[in-house]
């Protein structure tokens, strides 16, 4: 255990998988950890390490039981996101990634597809990529007699490098909307780039994925062209939005953590100060209270949002508008907390342990590095212009794959 390890207690969960995922998650953390550094450096493909989280038995964590999973809630699944970004947030973001698109599975599939695809992702220990960029409609689908043919390309595909299946989402021209459809990544006609070169979330394995003639079978088809999404469907977006800040906020209570040990083990005193050690200075002291009140109000709604999103998403069809409208003001909350959060303190830091900490075989840097990529996947202004509004005239956001 960390010498601060009490600063992170993990929030109560529910779920059969409980009692085990925390340990795991952590000595999976740890594990991590120890290359973390060099391999951010070094970027590319993590596949041994990926094959350490399959081998974890944590790909199942959200399934449910009756399809051979260990029906976690989703408060336990982003304490394990929170977990790992801690050590890796490149790997945190794959993993929680996997479980967004089996969630897109529930939220989206039938009966029949759900049980076949999770049931599938058990017995085989399958990875799951994404491909559902919803912004990027370059992957056209064209209709056919037994369902449709894929072709183009989908920027921003996280986790599809090394990935067995995708969720992908495809522009659907006669009706003007998209589909959203499960594919196996291997499949004829199917590519993976692995071309993401961005300074931060270096294995994130995020390249473009190319669709050249791509078959998709009907019975594939999660939601069909010109489909009327359902508010159950719609919290997909809240799903994503929270793994991010879970994300977030495990990068931040990692950097709080390597600037604390630095600062109690290595750093030196500044000559003014007149204390022997650098923890013993008033003014280290008023900075690392500053930056814990950063911290702890991130965690707390991080957590309050992840019971709210279980409460809602346990209701499945049952789900309304406006529930799923309260929620997404919850996740905003956290959302934005948990980016000021991951920002301030991954760059403050700095300027607590001082010109010695910026040594490469550190790596310090990679926490605002990878905090400042993932932040800019959607603006945050317009998640305090949604909760400005509500505050204003209590209007719940729009359902949006980002809102």
């Amino acid at each position: 255990m960390p010498p601060a390890a009490h600063l992170y207690t993990n929030a109560p969960v529910t779920g059969t998988a409980e009692p085990d995922a925390i340990g795991i998650a952590t000595a999976l953390a740890a594990r991590l950890a120890e290359t973390a550094n060099a391999r951010d450096q070094a970027g590319g493909h993590a596949a041994q390490e990926r094959e350490w989280i399959r081998d974890s038995g944590l790909l199942t964590l959200s399934i449910p039981v009756e399809f051979g999973g260990q029906g976690a809630s989703w408060p336990l699944v982003y304490q394990v996101i929170r977990i790992l970004a801690r050590a890796d947030s490149a790997l945190a973001h794959v993993f929680g990634f996997h479980h967004l698109q089996l969630a897109g599975l529930h939220l989206y599939g039938n009966a029949r597809q759900q049980r076949r695809l999770l049931t599938l992702t058990v017995e085989q220990r399958l990875f799951w990529g994404n491909a559902l960029n919803p912004l990027d409609k370059r992957v056209a689908a064209l209709d056919t007699d037994d369902g449709f043919v894929l072709d183009g390309i989908k920027s921003f595909s996280s986790g599809s490098v090394g990935s067995d299946w995708l969720t992908v989402s495809a522009w659907h021209a006669p009706t003007q909307t998209a589909l959203i459809a499960a594919l196996p990544t291997r499949q004829s006609g199917i590519t993976v780039q692995p071309d993401w070169d961005a300074f931060g979330q270096r294995q994130t394995d995020s390249g473009n994925v190319h669709f050249a003639q791509v078959h998709l079978p009907a019975d594939l088809v999660l939601q069909a062209p010109a489909q009327a999404a359902t508010a159950q469907a719609t919290v997909r977006s809240q799903i994503a939005q929270l793994i991010m800040t879970n994300l977030y906020l495990g990068i931040a209570e990692g950097a709080f953590e390597a600037a604390r040990a630095y600062t109690s083990e290595q750093a030196k005193a500044w000559f003014a100060s007149g204390v022997a050690e650098a923890a013993d200075d008033p003014l280290v002291q008023h900075r690392y209270g500053q930056l814990w009140l950063l911290l702890r109000p991130a965690q707390v709604l991080a957590d309050v949002a992840a019971q709210e999103l279980d409460t809602v998403y346990r209701k499945g069809p049952l789900i309304t508008a406006h529930e799923r409208g309260l929620l997404a003001v919850a996740v905003a909350e956290a959302k934005c907390l948990a980016h000021k959060a991951g920002i301030e303190i991954s760059s403050q830091l700095f300027e607590l342990t001082g010109a010695r900490s910026t040594s490469a075989k550190y790596g310090f840097d990679r926490y605002w590095r990878n905090v400042r990529v993932h932040t800019l996947h959607d603006p945050v202004d317009y998640k305090l212009r949604d909760l400005g509004r509500y505050a204003l005239s209590g209007t719940v956001p729009e359902p949006t794959a980002y809102s």
